[in-house]
């Protein structure tokens, strides 16, 4: 066994090893620091690009982008990532930034419970108890598949499973297959079951924005080049991040820039629709923004097969092997495809993680999540979040944000372990003048006023708390610089200033 031994305190126990707890790993690997853990539910890392595998996965960010800074890839095979190559480049850090041994695999976090005496987090694993003086939860949004709530779906006859928890043992080849959702998974998954199937029916509740995927495979000169000239990566990383930048305008409602994008979405429609019909069921009806734009060029054509349908009257029911939708109609089905979504408002690891006085964090955010910076949140000394509230974007690289968070995450560990505190624990009255300054930047984006139901806004109380409300640039500016003035040390009435003024 590489890792510590559980009855060992170490100083950093992270949850996951996604992007985030790979990212943070890798910068304490880094800094010479062994005295960490990842504990990691599945058998090998990779998170989201672990699970997801369906057919057609790829992402809609720019490969060069939708990786770490500090560890460029020249290798990417395309524009836009398969997968299977996301997944590599993940499984490949913590052996080349010598922490593999640091992961304990098939320790799934079963509670986490802050010990006021000792000053440490108790961890509860599958693989025995752990304890640390940090936390660090790493899950971020999109670890816990939601299905949908619908009369008689979990008795359905046929084969039923979720996008992210892929059954690759059902062989769709001839089968009539419905799939629920027309989001970005479904718009990747659709067109691919379409090839083998001998019928598919997408049940759609809104249509999405779609544009053109303007993707393309790198040359072995480009690779070449990225390969001597590292800092070509860069500059390119730098050309994609600003042209996603220009984008953000369109959540704030500027007209002239709202206009622009909206035509060339439906311009897409019209071009690879011409049925009128179709074409007005697949046309959406709130403002381009509210939802995250997609990025496709053989969704829209999947549907002009004839053995391809699109349902937009919403689904009654299910009985047996048929779906009935509102209007009466009947659907026939051996499979269906669940691309609904995950559990993105109320996290799971909410509900297992508990703070000063055994307060769950779920009760903490009962009215929707929220952290100071992002990344700390009063009641949980040294509890730090990565990709938790307000940490998502629907027009930039999500992993940009992770590693600003990592870099707080480390200036705050160096500081209170160089300051020798017991603990570090954000002021309530930081937090919540925090978030107010959040809550007033998203008033008025699209995400609030676009006349859409989407994931990022908390919808028992409308707050917008899973996206960061401003460019992304905005994000490092505003939270990726820990300051000490904020923080108690653990101690409801003594703030760390006064520990410092007083050690002078």
């Amino acid at each position: 066994m590489g890792y510590p031994a559980p009855d060992s305190p170490v100083d950093v126990i992270i949850i996951g090893a996604g992007f985030g707890g790979l990212g943070l790993g890798t910068q304490l690997a880094r800094e010479g620091k062994s005295s960490f853990i990842i504990l990691e539910r599945a058998e090998e890392v990779g998170g989201t690009w672990r699970d997801n595998h369906y057919p057609g996965a790829a992402c809609d960010v720019p490969s060069h982008l939708y990786s770490f800074s500090f560890r460029p890839n020249p290798e990417w095979s395309r524009m836009f990532a398969p997968q299977k190559e996301i997944l590599d480049y993940l499984r490949h850090v913590p052996r080349d930034e010598n922490f593999h041994e640091r992961i304990v695999f098939g320790a799934e976090v079963t509670s986490a419970r802050w010990d006021e005496a000792a000053a440490l987090w108790n961890v509860a694993t599958p693989k025995g108890d752990f304890s640390a003086k940090n936390l660090v939860t790493a899950v971020g949004h999109l670890s816990e598949p939601k299905l949908p709530n619908i009369d008689g779906l979990s008795d359905f006859s046929g084969s039923l499973f979720h996008s992210a928890e892929w059954a690759d043992e059902v062989d769709l080849v001839g089968k009539r297959v419905g799939v629920i959702g027309s989001g970005a998974t479904a718009i990747q998954v659709m067109p691919e079951v379409a090839k083998i199937a001998s019928e598919v029916v997408v049940f759609q509740r809104s249509a999405p924005y779609v544009t053109p995927r303007p993707d393309r495979a790198y040359s072995d000169q480009e690779k070449g080049l990225f390969r001597k000239m590292p800092e070509s990566i860069q500059e390119l990383r730098e050309e994609m991040f600003w042209s996603n930048e220009e984008r953000y305008a369109q959540r704030r409602g500027t007209p002239t820039l709202v206009s622009a994008a909206t035509q060339v979405a439906l311009d897409h429609l019209h071009r690879q629709i011409q049925d009128p019909e179709l074409r007005r069921k697949l046309t959406p009806d709130y403002i381009i923004g509210c939802k995250r734009v997609l990025k496709s060029n053989d969704y829209y054509p999947a549907f002009v097969q004839e053995h391809v349908h699109l349902e937009t009257d919403g689904i009654e029911r299910v009985e047996g092997n048929r779906v009935i939708t509102k209007d009466g109609g009947s659907h026939e089905l051996d499979v269906i495809v669940a691309c609904t979504g995950f559990e993105t408002t109320d996290l799971p690891i909410a509900h297992r993680i508990f703070g000063r006085n055994g307060l769950p964090l779920s009760e903490r955010w009962s009215n929707g999540m929220q952290a100071y910076a992002t990344t700390a949140v009063h009641g949980f000394p040294n509890l730090w979040i990565i990709n938790g509230p307000n940490t998502g974007l629907g027009h930039n690289s999500a992993v940009y944000i992770a590693e600003a968070q990592i870099d707080y995450i480390m200036a705050a560990v160096n500081f209170r372990e160089a300051a020798d505190l017991p603990a570090l624990e954000v002021a309530e009255e930081a937090e919540e003048a925090f978030m107010d300054r959040v809550d007033r930047l998203a008033e008025g984006t699209v995400w609030l006023e676009g006349g859409c139901r989407s994931w990022y806004v908390d919808h028992r109380n409308g707050r917008l708390t899973t996206l960061w409300p401003e460019p992304a640039y905005t994000f490092r500016q505003v939270n990726a610089h820990f300051e000490p003035e904020p923080y108690l040390t653990g101690s409801e009435d003594e703030t760390v200033e006064q520990v410092l003024i007083a050690a002078r």
